[in-house]
């Protein structure tokens, strides 16, 4: 028997089923406090990792980087034939690339002998370049739509970018400029609470303040990752690279764990409606 209110409560049931679907559609996580907690420490893994791979070792950088950028591909052609987003999928791209942005970058400083400065400069104009050919493609650069092939490659071609310009900008910060690491991170650190602030705050656009915070946790990451690894001496606590990794990467697949359960939750709590 049909009523008002039966109507109603079959319209709201809609319409949170629509919103969680658009959520489960989207390819990407939604930006909660543990997407920055996983992403800081996927970079830091992706430092340490970088230099345990290629110097404790002794890989050397050009091995370790095919070796890397070979489980890459792999990881994006799994990730793109998903479709949707899937935790551990997702977050083990993020660790590789990381690793791989570290790599280039490493690589074009330490074998080409290209400054940190000029670095920077190139990633730099690389991720504004990404970003503008997506925003002409796209007409927008939020990660709340990455719903076709097409977003998701502007979208991991500009992650890219940012590990490795964060890359650069670590390390000009923390060795170029003389800093260290814990001061390089509280830098950082400080720059992303306040782009956290003019956004809640002052209302500073909310796709600006995502990347900008995106590009910053690199650094940040890399900073935190090297003052835990690198021996006293070197102004580090000494974990060494392999303990530092391993810290990091049982605390993020812990954290992958927990919310891979949590979104069959919700798949389970989706209502049914006529």
């Amino acid at each position: 028997m049909y009523s008002p209110g039966h109507a109603y409560v079959n319209r709201v049931g809609r319409a949170w089923k629509g919103k969680i679907m658009n959520k489960l559609l989207n390819r990407v996580p939604e930006v909660t406090l543990f997407f920055w907690l996983i992403k800081i420490m996927a970079t830091t893994v992706g430092e340490t990792a970088a230099d345990f791979l290629s110097a404790t070792l002794n890989l050397g950088l050009g091995i370790t980087s095919y070796i890397m950028g070979g489980l890459l591909v792999a990881a994006l052609l799994i990730q793109f034939k998903l479709k949707r987003y899937v935790p551990s999928s997702y977050w083990l791209v993020v660790v590789l690339v990381s690793i791989v942005g570290t790599l280039i970058t490493d690589r074009l400083v330490d074998e080409a002998g290209v400054s940190l400065v000029t670095t920077s400069i190139i990633f730099g104009a690389a991720l504004v370049a990404t970003f503008a050919l997506w925003y002409a493609s796209e007409k927008t650069l939020s990660i709340h739509s990455i719903f076709t092939a097409k977003r998701e490659l502007f979208y991991w071609a500009a992650i890219l970018f940012t590990f490795a310009l964060g890359t650069a900008a670590g390390d000009l910060f923390a060795e170029g400029m003389h800093l260290g690491y814990a001061p390089s991170a509280f830098i950082f650190g400080g720059v992303i609470a306040a782009i956290t602030f003019a956004h809640y705050v002052f209302k500073l656009n909310a796709v600006l303040a995502f990347w900008l915070a995106y590009i910053l946790t690199r650094p940040l990451g890399a900073s935190m990752g090297d003052l835990l690894s690198q021996p006293v001496t070197n102004g580090g606590v000494g974990l060494g690279t392999v303990g530092t990794s391993a810290i990091f990467m049982v605390a993020i697949m812990s954290l992958v764990s927990y919310i891979s359960l949590q979104r069959k939750r919700q798949l389970c709590a989706l209502p049914v409606t006529e």
